[in-house]
C-alpha cells in the first residue's frame, strides 16, 4: 500500500467533524488560537485527504499552519522547502518554543550536527524538517527521505519556481523533477505573491494532481498605503520617524551605498539604525538581523533581500526609499509589516530617476517586454488617483467595491465622473477583436487610426472603429489603465499582452452596470503628506489598536526579559497582538489566560505566571 493510500485509509476512519475537533484542539493547545481563519481549514482538510494544493495567502495570513497542522495530525515527517537559512531558523525556533519536534538541515550546520538531525529523522523523531531547495533536490537527501514515512512536502515561497514570478530561482525550478521519485506524497505549494500566470506555471511545473487552488484575499487592511514624491526624501523620512522612535521598521534601498549612507545619517540624527546588504560580512549581517529580530535594533536600512528571512511579527512601518522593480516585490516587502494584525504604515517614495534605473536593468535582463509591462503597472500604482488598495488588489485579480479609507488617495479623494459609456466602448472593442489585442491597438481602433496594421486586420469595419474619436489619445490610455486597475480588464502577459474582459467587465458590457472613473486633470499630482494620519476604517474593516498603552509597554518589558534569558526573539514568546489581547481582557488567573488568542498550553506553562503577575500589579495601581 502506498503512503497516500495508507493516509487516506486512516483519514476515512475518522468523521470530518471529528477531524475538525482534533485539528482545533491542536490549534489551541500548541498555537493558542481557537479558530481557523479564512480558508485555512479547507486547505488542511484537502491535504489530510492526500490531495495536492496551491495556497495563496498574504504574509501574516497563516500559511504555515496550513502544513503544520496536517504534519502534526498525520504519521510521519513533513518536509518543508524554504529559501533562506535565517527563515528556517526562525520558524523552527518558533515551533520548538511551542513544544513541536521540528528541525532543519542546511549548510550552516557542521557535519556532526547534520548527522545528528539525520539520525533523528530516520528514527521518526522529527515532525517537520525544514530544508533548502538545494538540499531537497540532492540525490543523497532524496535517498534518505525515500526510506522514511513522509506525510507531505510543503514548498514555501513557491513563486520562486516560476520564471514568470518576481524572484525566480533556478534551484526551485528543479523541484518538479523530484516529484516522480516521491510517489503518493501530497505536495503543497505556498506563496503570498503570485499572479494568475505564475500560479498556472507553478501547477504545471510541480504536476499538482488535483490542482486545488486556495486563494485567500490579498487584502491587508491594517496596512496604510502612502506614495510620496521623492523630492526632499530625507526631510520627509525624519518627519515620518518623529513619532515612531520606539517601533520596529525597515527602510528599503536599491544600492549598498544608499543603505550605508542613510543608516549613518539616521544614527547622526539620534536613531538606532544599521545597514544590511550582501556586501557586508556574513557575521555582521547575521548580528544585525538577530538584533532586529530580538527588538534590540529598531531600524534596519536594507536592500530588498532583507526581511524575507525573518518571521518578525511586530514590524510597524516600511519605507521604500527607492521604487521596487514591480508590484509583486512591493507587495511582498510591505507584507513584512503588521504581521500580527495591528496597524502598520507603509510609505513609497516615487522618482523618475528610479524608473530610469529599473528600465536600464530591464534592458540587460531577459523577458524585456514582460518586465517593462510590469514596470508600467507599478508606475500606474504610484500615479494612481483611485484608491491604491483597489489598484494593488486588482493586479492580483481581486476586486473590492469600496474605497479602503486607509491610503493617501482615499484621504484626499479626487473628483469622479460617470465613465460607463467610456468603459462600454473600450470593453466592446476588446470583445470585437476576440480579446487578442493589446491596449495600444484597442485605443487605435477607438481613435480610428489609419495605421496599415489596423486596416490589414480589417479593424476599420468594426462597429467600435472611431467610437472614441472625441477623446484624446493620451486620455484614452489613462482611462484604459483605470479600467485595468479597477478590475474590468486584465492583461494576458503570456498572450502578447492582449486585453481580456473580466467577469466584472462583462457586467458593464452586458448588464449595464455603472462605472465611476476619476476625472482626468494632468495638473493634479499626488499630494505630499509628510506624516500619514490614521483614518476611520471603512465599514466591514477593523483595525486593531493597542487598548492600554501603559500596560502594553509593561508586558513588552516582561516579554523582552524572558526572551533575553532564553536567547529567543520576543515575538516567539508572544506576539504584540497577543499582548494587546491581554491588555483588553486583563486575565488574572490561569483559566482566564488560556482563553487569550495566542496562548497555548505549552506557552501557558512556560510563561503564563510572569504576565499574570504583571497584569495583577498593574490593576492594583
Amino acid at each position: 500500500m502506498t503512503q497516500l493510500s495508507e493516509m487516506r485509509s486512516g483519514i476515512s476512519d475518522i468523521d470530518t467533524s471529528e477531524l475538525l475537533v482534533n485539528a482545533k484542539k491542536l490549534l489551541k493547545d500548541i498555537f493558542g488560537y481557537t479558530d481557523f481563519r479564512g480558508n485555512q481549514w479547507e486547505v488542511i482538510q484537502s491535504v489530510l485527504q492526500g490531495q495536492d494544493a496551491l495556497v495563496l495567502m498574504p504574509t501574516g495570513g497563516g500559511k504555515s499552519l496550513c502544513f503544520q497542522i496536517p504534519a502534526l495530525l498525520n504519521n510521519g515527517t513533513a518536509i518543508v522547502v524554504s529559501p533562506l537559512i535565517s527563515l528556517m531558523k526562525d520558524q523552527v525556533e518558533a515551533l520548538q518554543v511551542n513544544g513541536v519536534a521540528a528541525d532543519y538541515l542546511n549548510s550552516s550546520q557542521s557535519e556532526l550536527e547534520q548527522n545528528l538531525v539525520t539520525e533523528r529523522l530516520l528514527n521518526d523523531e522529527i515532525k517537520l524538517l525544514y530544508v533548502s531547495p538545494e538540499k531537497f533536490i540532492s540525490d543523497i537527501f532524496i535517498s534518505i527521505i525515500s526510506s522514511i514515512k513522509l506525510s507531505l512536502v510543503a514548498i514555501d515561497e513557491a513563486h520562486c519556481i516560476s520564471s514568470w514570478g518576481h524572484d525566480f530561482r533556478p534551484e526551485y525550478g528543479q523541484i518538479g523533477k523530484i516529484r516522480p521519485r516521491l510517489t503518493g506524497v501530497p505536495f503543497m505549494a505556498l506563496t503570498a505573491t503570485a499572479d494568475k500566470l505564475t500560479r498556472r506555471d507553478i501547477i504545471n511545473q510541480l504536476s499538482l494532481d488535483y490542482q486545488n487552488e486556495f486563494i485567500s484575499s490579498f487584502d491587508r487592511p491594517n496596512l496604510s498605503l502612502t506614495v510620496l514624491p521623492g523630492k526632499q526624501r530625507w526631510d520627509k523620512i525624519l518627519a515620518l520617524l518623529s513619532g515612531r522612535k520606539n517601533t520596529s521598521g525597515i527602510i528599503y534601498c536599491t544600492s549598498r551605498k544608499s543603505c550605508e549612507s542613510l543608516a549613518e545619517k539616521l544614527v547622526a540624527a539620534g536613531y538606532d539604525a544599521e545597514p544590511y546588504h550582501a556586501g557586508l560580512h556574513a557575521d555582521l549581517r547575521s548580528k544585525t538581523q538577530e538584533a532586529f529580530t530580538k527588538d534590540e535594533l529598531p531600524i534596519v536600512v536594507a536592500t530588498v533581500a532583507f526581511g524575507m528571512g525573518i518571521d518578525k511579527s511586530n514590524v510597524r512601518w516600511i519605507i521604500h526609499y527607492n521604487l521596487p522593480k514591480n508590484l509583486e516585490s512591493y507587495y511582498q516587502e510591505i507584507g513584512r509589516a503588521g504581521r500580527d494584525g495591528l496597524d502598520a504604515d507603509t510609505f513609497l517614495f516615487s522618482t523618475y530617476a528610479d524608473v530610469l534605473r529599473i528600465k536600464e536593468f530591464i534592458e540587460n535582463s531577459g523577458q524585456k517586454e514582460f518586465q517593462e509591462a510590469k514596470l508600467q503597472r507599478l508606475m500606474d500604482y504610484t500615479d494612481s488617483r483611485i484608491c491604491r488598495r483597489k489598484v494593488l488588489l486588482a493586479y492580483f485579480g481581486e476586486i473590492i467595491q469600496d474605497d479602503c479609507n486607509n491610503c493617501d488617495v482615499c484621504k484626499n479623494p479626487p473628483e469622479v465622473i460617470d465613465g460607463t459609456l467610456i468603459a462600454q466602448k473600450a470593453l466592446s472593442a476588446i470583445v470585437r477583436v476576440k480579446q487578442c489585442e493589446s491596449l495600444l491597438t484597442i485605443v487605435e481602433i477607438l481613435k480610428a487610426s489609419t495605421k496599415a496594421e489596423i486596416y490589414q486586420k480589417g479593424y476599420q469595419n468594426l462597429k467600435t472603429f472611431g467610437a472614441g474619436k472625441d477623446i484624446p489619445f493620451s486620455d484614452w490610455q489613462q482611462y484604459m489603465m483605470q479600467l485595468i486597475n479597477l478590475g474590468y480588464i486584465e492583461i494576458a502577459y503570456d498572450e502578447g499582452h492582449s486585453l481580456k474582459v473580466t467577469p466584472l467587465g462583462k457586467k458593464v458590457l452586458f448588464e449595464n452596470a455603472s462605472v465611476d472613473l476619476v476625472k482626468l486633470d494632468p495638473k493634479k499630482l499626488v499630494k505630499d503628506a509628510p506624516k500619514a494620519q490614521k483614518s476611520s476604517p471603512t465599514t466591514g474593516r477593523s483595525f486593531r489598536k493597542v487598548t492600554d498603552e501603559e500596560l502594553f509597554q509593561k508586558l513588552r518589558q516582561v516579554r523582552l526579559k524572558l526572551a533575553k534569558e532564553q536567547n529567543k526573539a520576543p515575538y516567539m514568546i508572544f506576539s504584540d497582538a497577543t499582548l494587546n489581547h491581554m491588555c483588553r481582557d486583563l486575565p488574572t488567573n490561569d483559566d482566564e489566560m488560556i482563553l487569550i488568542e495566542g496562548v497555548g498550553n505549552y506557552k501557558m506553562e512556560q510563561y503564563g505566571d510572569f504576565f499574570i503577575n504583571e497584569i495583577v500589579q498593574h490593576l492594583r495601581k
